[in-house]
């Protein structure tokens, strides 16, 4: 999890630098104040796009790891039950034999 904390921060920085970067050269650009403001309002929606896309990157990508984690408990809950079963028929066979030769032993029917 650590890694996608590492990941997140890596690209919410790389994103906020391009926002600062675009408006400053935008504000620093001799244009009119309208075409200004169309140059930032143009180019925070595309900022605003990339997050969006990267954000559900790296949700598509947590969704991944949450299926993976969740199938390989299933398999260990499966495999779990199976030894179990394996474990409680082996205590009745032994319980059966051992009944069968204590009958025989004793005389009892």
């Amino acid at each position: 999890m650590e890694k996608s904390n590492n990941t997140a921060n890596l690209i919410g920085g790389l994103l906020l630098g391009a926002a600062v970067g675009t408006a400053l050269g935008i504000l620093f650009a001799p244009d009119k104040g309208s075409e200004t403001r169309k140059k930032i309002s143009s180019k925070g929606n595309d900022i605003t796009d990339k997050m969006k896309e990267k954000f559900n990157k790296f949700l598509d990508g947590i969704k991944e790891e949450y299926e993976t984690v969740k199938d390989k408990a299933s398999d260990y809950v499966a495999d779990g039950k199976s030894k179990m079963n394996e474990f409680v028929n082996e205590g009745k066979a032994k319980a059966n034999d051992f009944a069968s030769e204590t009958k025989g032993k004793f005389g009892q029917s």
